[in-house]
């Protein structure tokens, strides 16, 4: 599991950089020549007096390369990080409808402190005279946009003067790794955009950046990627950097309004002698009465199927949307569970139907745990902790006419004592974290919590063996 030190704070500086030059032919060789030096040209200015940073929703505005010369006065180059975060205003609204006393309590996040990136334009008076000439042939003009996109570490007691001067070499680094993937994948002068992701990886990695080419798909890029796993010493059984997989910064929302591992707002019970196994990853909850969709009473076993989809989609292991219930049911008519009026039912799928559907919508294979009644759940803490340390995904359990989602187990090997960290699919209400963490719609429950006499079947998805 990847973890940022709350000590630290991230920089990111974003913007647009104007690339522009004049191809005299098509040349390969020349085009590259000329884009070469454009790059050279874009490089020297982000080392110029000319930069500056301007850190956003506040009036300092750092000139890195200027000696350090900083607006505010009171900010120095040897002010600390975190002092920074004083002169940015905040909108209370907007992290209201973001945050929850009880995360900011028990979850606490990195800050995040945004710098646009920007360019003096005014230039020193020049007093020799200009000269005119007329050329006539054909040129062909290259302007791109080249979408930076910086972010660096920085520990909260560093000074400032030290973090612009890493953010003007991560510029500098990107700019090449910008050239390196423009020069790559073009096509005579036609010039693909370089787009840059964020990465946050296990140690000693920590927070990389890659630049891929835009339009061209993850599948086409994977002898890329087995380079950068070899490059930052990662596994070549599991995705790490893929698009999907980019770090999603704190202080931005998600657009689907979907709300995102919930459970990190919980504390771990306290057993004797326990250790908790839990769910790797990122993964949407999904319940009642969300997408327009009154499934109240019946559709249970469709939202557990959708937020172990969604875990597969967010580790990147596939390219497709969350399915619907619809094309939940289609799946099973097309692999023949099914008879076609189950489209459009409002019928019970269990734990083998989400095994089918995993397989035929996502190319997912699953084990299934059966266990007689609920009471024999309390001895499957080996088997459950032993998924979660391996796999890490997601589990469906279905007992009677309940499926609910299980994310992990707190278990003890020496006592057997287990507790349960359940997602309950039955929530009708909104996506209100605090609500769902204190009534329990996320939260720990013991082995009573199961209908003793009933029988359930328990759907473990199998991690793919791929990047």
């Amino acid at each position: 599991m990847v973890v940022v030190d709350v000590g630290t704070i991230i920089f990111r500086v974003r913007g647009g950089l104007e690339l522009t030059c004049q191809l005299d032919n098509a040349d390969g060789s020349h085009v590259q020549q000329v884009l070469s030096r454009a790059f050279k040209s874009l490089s020297s200015r982000v080392r110029s007096e000319s930069l500056v940073f301007s850190v956003s929703n506040s009036s300092v505005f750092i000139w890195p390369n200027k000696a350090v010369h900083i607006i505010p006065e009171e900010v120095t180059e040897n002010t600390p990080c975190r002092d920074i975060q004083q002169h940015i205003q905040v909108d209370e609204n907007d992290s209201g409808k973001r945050s929850s006393k009880k995360k900011d309590k028990k979850s606490p996040t990195i800050s995040v402190i945004n710098i646009d990136l920007m360019m003096e334009v005014t230039e020193p008076a020049h007093r020799s005279a200009a000269t005119l000439g007329r050329v006539n042939r054909k040129h062909h003009f290259v302007h791109m946009t080249l979408p930076v996109d910086c972010a660096t570490l920085v520990h909260k007691d560093d000074s400032v003067g030290a973090a612009s001067g890493r953010l003007v070499g991560a510029l500098c680094d990107q700019l090449a790794d910008m050239e390196k993937v423009v020069l790559q994948h073009m096509k005579g002068t036609s010039l693909l955009v370089p787009q840059p992701f964020h990465f946050l990886l296990p140690e000693p990695a920590g927070l990389v950046t890659v630049v891929y080419p835009a339009g061209v798909p993850d599948s086409q890029l994977e002898s890329v990627r087995k380079d950068l796993h070899r490059r930052f010493e990662l596994p070549d059984d599991r995705p790490y950097l893929r698009r999907a997989n980019a770090f999603h910064f704190p202080d931005e929302p998600y657009k689907d309004g979907y709300l995102r591992n919930p459970h990190t707002a919980l504390n771990h019970p306290s057993m004797e002698d326990a250790k908790p196994y839990l769910v790797q990853g990122v993964y949407s909850y999904h319940h009642y009465m969300q997408d327009r969709m009154d499934d109240n009473g019946w559709g249970c076993a469709y939202r557990s199927l959708q937020t172990i989809c969604s875990w597969f989609q967010q580790q990147g292991y596939v390219d497709r949307n969350v399915p619907s219930h619809r094309e939940i049911q289609q799946a099973l008519v097309d692999v023949g569970d099914k008879p076609a009026a189950f489209v459009g039912s409002r019928q019970w799928i269990g734990s083998i139907e989400v095994q089918a559907v995993l397989d035929h919508l996502l190319g997912v294979t699953s084990k299934i745990l059966f266990v007689s009644q609920g009471s024999e759940l309390a001895s499957k803490g080996r088997e459950l902790a032993n998924h979660f340390q391996t796999e890490g995904t997601p589990i469906m359990i279905g007992g009677g006419v309940l499926a609910h989602t299980i994310l992990g187990v707190v278990w003890s090997e020496t006592t057997g004592q287990i507790k349960f960290l359940i997602l309950d699919p039955h929530y009708t209400g909104g996506e209100d974290l605090q609500i769902i963490t204190d009534k329990g719609w996320c939260g720990w429950k013991g082995p009573e919590f199961w209908d003793q006499n009933a029988y359930y079947n328990l759907c473990m998805p199998q991690r793919p063996k791929t990047i």
